[in-house]
């Protein structure tokens, strides 16, 4: 455990990217406050991924950092300098290095605090900066949120499993267009993550499943692209490329389930909700998968709860990624046929969450 200073203590936390880990680092952080909270905290934070953290009661400053900015041979360089002329000046006691990796190290020195803290497991050289380094459970593959959660109990914070309150997101914002008159299931079937998206042909099974199978139901569709398949079903609410982030939170506090691949948004719906089904392909769902325990996961051909799932049952399997590809070429699938139909009936009405 480190040794608690004495006295209030200005404390620049770095988590500026990604969506998802941003996301996993507030509970750690809710942790920090209520066990110091004559701390101010500052976070630093991905100008994109700024509105996960407005209005959050942990935070007295909510940093925005102009990453795209910062481009070419010379972006760390720029970055160390924006964080010498923006964050020097606030006179940061200490720094809590999330993030791990070159960059955000060099963003913790250039501030000019007196003590830097981080994990001495962290990439890129990280912790050649640490004045304090934080030891990991050796040979374990953690959640990120349990990985955070260790850093604010090195610092002598109480931690305990996480529940949606430590998560602290805003309300966000309405969409006044929205129909809330009936039972509405959101799908999220996109990702940048190679080979985690589901496919055009894959979203329509689910939709025409739901309808159906539920008729009363509607699905409303998001992402951060358009919509390019052929022309849905007249169940579907396409908000896809139409959601803002603030958007986005206010409508996974509103639907009644969640579907969605390994994506940020999961982790956002995870942090809401524990109605939600998170689809994996190849990745370990009990190091990246939904932190609630009622929330469901599907994974090569299993359906179950995230707390029955087992360290070490579906292990990552990076190689699959090419696989998929090639199936996705073939077929148009990236699950097994029948795979879209078990898990809208699984999300709709009469479903895993109808208990």
């Amino acid at each position: 455990m480190i040794e608690e200073p004495a006295g209030k203590e200005r404390v620049l936390v770095i988590k500026p990217s990604s969506f998802g880990d941003v996301i996993h680092t507030l509970p750690a952080v809710a942790a920090i406050k209520a066990a110091f909270p004559a701390w101010q905290l500052h976070w630093l934070v991905n100008e994109e991924w700024s509105p996960l953290l407005q209005g959050n009661p942990d935070l007295e400053q909510v940093i925005a950092f102009p990453r795209k900015s910062f481009r070419g041979m010379g972006a760390l360089l720029q970055a160390r300098q924006w964080a010498k002329d923006n964050l020097a000046p606030l006179q940061f006691d200490r720094v809590l290095d999330f993030q791990g990796l070159l960059r955000s190290a060099l963003l913790a020195k250039a501030s000019g605090a007196a003590s830097i803290t981080g994990f001495s497991q962290a990439r890129e050289g990280a912790p050649f900066f640490y004045d304090e380094k934080i030891e990991l459970p050796q040979g374990a593959r953690l959640h990120a949120i349990d990985r955070y959660l260790h850093l604010a109990k090195a610092l002598g914070a109480e931690v305990n499993k996480a529940g949606i309150g430590d998560f602290k997101l805003p309300e966000g914002e309405v969409i006044d267009s929205l129909p809330l008159d009936r039972p509405l299931i959101a799908l999220h079937p996109f990702s940048r993550g190679q080979g985690k998206s589901l496919t055009a042909l894959e979203v329509m099974e689910f939709c025409q499943t739901l309808q159906a199978e539920a008729p009363q139901s509607g699905v409303l569709l998001l992402g951060a692209e358009s919509w390019q398949g052929e022309t849905l079903p007249s169940n579907v609410i396409d908000q896809m490329g139409k959601t803002s982030m603030a958007q986005l939170i206010w409508v996974l506090r509103q639907v009644d389930t969640v579907v969605s691949v390994d994506s940020g948004p999961m982790h956002l719906a995870a942090a809401i909700t524990e109605r939600l089904i998170s689809i994996h392909t190849w990745t370990d769902p009990a190091v990246v998968g939904p932190w609630q325990k009622e929330a469901w996961i599907w994974r090569d051909g299993l359906l179950l709860k995230a707390g029955d799932l087992q360290a070490g049952q579906l292990p990552e399997k990076r190689r699959r990624r090419a696989l998929i590809e090639q199936l996705r070429q073939r077929t148009g699938r990236l699950l097994p046929p029948g795979s879209m139909q078990r898990i809208a009936q699984a999300a709709g009405p009469g479903g895993v969450f109808s208990g």
